[in-house]
């Protein structure tokens, strides 16, 4: 415990986790062959459109907003800084992946080292440094990583928000969730949940105005896209107009062919809608069961495998066994947080139960644990440290004093 009160130990031990991790994503994206999915196939067509028509569509040729614009834009600055007419862009963009990778290391760390302490910061950035999505994610050409990296330093923000209670803050986190919502729109949600817990934390009634200044910040990041879907598509749309995860969502179990209604001439929204009536009211435990626990499996149960790759890139022996008890020690860290919820790290526990409930409404997929991951880590590793104090406490006494120094 002594060499973690030196500064220059910490930071020589972030440095040496660091290179582990560059090292293991640079390795990966060099000594495999990386497969292409169909959803890297439509938006590398999109982003062509884009730059070469003006026309923002996905999967058509005239004006939509199937999809947030968040990573099609990104995308396209990619293309154009390479001269994709000359260059192939998808390894550049795995490269930029994996910048925005590493960074997501460094804000883990710093975000478990203003919830808790260097140590937990150490533990988590070492955990998601060989963490293997963490790393197979860097070869997809999709939303994963990007939207990670927002997410992350939306979170970051929202702390120093809530600790300090300034305006500004507040601000620029309501910005850094807007550019994330443009991404990933079913984030769009934590805010209001995040200032409630704060006002039920402080009853200080700022935090109605902190919320107002972060709505504010959201809105003006997100307001050129709402524009251009009020004055190109002649209606308001907010996030984005594709219906399908909410409408496959309503298939128990992916039973596509189960027959509870007649999908001819209807559209996917009133599809999805007629099914949850009759499935809550005359299949009600099926329905129940998948819209709980069903789903919390499929998303949870597995790790990410990015868009796939060849040879396997192994990262660790035991792979699926790191991935279960992340999960389990982040769902203990939870239940532990939640038992003292007037702290810090009860914002990490917040925004996990939020993102699990908002997730409940879509089809369950296994990469939609990603983003999830960092906070199941950080809050995983701050209740290992709860339980190794625990346990050595009542070993050597000492112990106790000798780590509340650190």
């Amino acid at each position: 415990m002594n060499i973690l009160r030196s500064p220059k130990a910490v930071w020589a031990m972030l440095a040496v986790i660091l290179l582990i991790a560059v090292y293991l994503r640079i390795d990966f994206l060099t000594s495999v062959k990386h497969n292409v999915s169909h959803d890297s196939v439509y938006y590398d067509e999109m982003v062509k459109r884009l730059i070469e028509k003006g026309v923002y569509a996905y999967k058509a040729e005239t004006p939509n907003a199937q999809v947030a614009p968040g990573f099609p834009l990104f995308m396209a600055g990619i293309y154009k800084l390479v001269d994709y007419t000359h260059h192939d862009p998808f390894p550049y963009l795995r490269y930029a992946n994996l910048l925005l990778s590493m960074v997501n290391l460094v804000l883990i760390y710093f975000i478990a080292c203003k919830l808790v302490n260097a140590r937990i910061g150490l533990i988590a950035t070492g955990a998601a440094a060989t963490n293997p999505p963490f790393i197979w994610a860097n070869g997809a050409i999709l939303t994963e990583v990007l939207a990670t990296f927002l997410f992350l330093s939306y979170i970051y923000r929202q702390l120093r928000a809530i600790q300090t209670g300034r305006g500004r803050d507040s601000l620029i986190a309501g910005a850094l969730l807007g550019c994330t919502a443009l991404v990933r729109p079913e984030f769009l949600p934590v805010v209001v949940p995040i200032y409630l817990f704060y006002w039920l934390w402080t009853k200080n009634r700022a935090a109605w105005k902190l919320l107002l200044l972060a709505c504010i910040g959201l809105s003006i990041v997100m307001s050129p896209w709402w524009i251009r879907n009020l004055v190109t598509l002649n209606k308001v749309v907010l996030t984005a107009t594709q219906t399908n995860p909410f409408h496959a969502g309503t298939y128990p179990y992916k039973n596509w062919d189960d027959g509870l209604v007649d999908r001819h001439g209807k559209t996917q929204q009133e599809v999805a809608i007629e099914r949850l009536k009759i499935g809550f009211t005359e299949h009600t435990w099926l329905f129940l069961k998948w819209y709980t626990v069903g789903k919390l499996d499929y998303i949870y149960s597995r790790m990410y495998f990015g868009s796939g790759h060849t040879p396997m890139y192994k990262v660790i022996p035991l792979r699926n066994q790191y991935h279960t008890a992340m999960i389990w020690t982040g769902v203990l860290g939870l239940i532990l947080t939640l038992r003292r919820w007037r702290q810090p790290l009860t914002l990490i526990a917040l925004i996990l139960v939020v993102m699990s409930f908002i997730r409940l409404l879509f089809i369950p997929e296994y990469r939609y644990n990603f983003i999830a991951m960092p906070l199941f880590i950080i809050i995983g590793s701050a209740a290992a440290e709860m339980i190794a104090r625990w346990i050595y406490a009542r070993i050597s006494p000492s112990f106790t004093k000798e780590v509340k120094e650190v």
